[in-house]
């Protein structure tokens, strides 16, 4: 049998955390009838404008093929469109609509919600800090990543 201490694994906790605050926030906008999934897209498309469908799925890290029906059915609500890219009519380019920004706005509070019950006994200090502890972690897995590691 493999052994591994998970209890003083901090890829352990992070991605347990990490699952365990998607479906809390799945949990919170199901009243919306908004799932994680939708509420990610309209996340990053609030952050970046338009982005081509294959940057969507890279950004949310799943498959483009799941995206795909994500899109799908938020296309069906009238929240995205998505349109031929100018430079590349391969490529479809995913917007948000005027329609999307009502069901937008009723989620902020949910999100808001379940990240501060994920650190309620956070002081501020340890906030800040954990923030840095997540960036730096960033900073090194990316330069992994730059030198062709993973």
């Amino acid at each position: 049998m493999l052994e591994h201490d998970f209890n003083s694994s901090i890829g352990y906790w992070l991605c347990t955390s990490a699952h365990m605050m998607q479906r809390t926030l799945n949990e919170e906008l199901a009243p919306l009838g908004l799932t994680f999934r939708q509420w990610q897209v309209l996340a990053w498309l609030a952050i970046e404008g338009g982005l081509a469908q294959n940057e969507l799925a890279e950004r949310m890290q799943i498959e483009p093929a799941t995206l795909v029906t994500v899109l799908d059915r938020m296309e069906q609500h009238g929240w995205i469109q998505r349109m031929p890219c100018p430079g590349d009519r391969r490529k479809k380019l995913v917007r948000a609509t005027l329609k999307a920004e009502p069901i937008w706005n009723a989620s902020k509070p949910s999100a808001q919600r379940v990240r501060d019950q994920a650190v309620r006994d956070f002081t501020p200090q340890e906030r800040e800090q954990f923030l840095d502890y997540l960036r730096r972690m960033q900073v090194n897995l990316n330069a992994l990543t730059a030198r062709g590691v993973g």
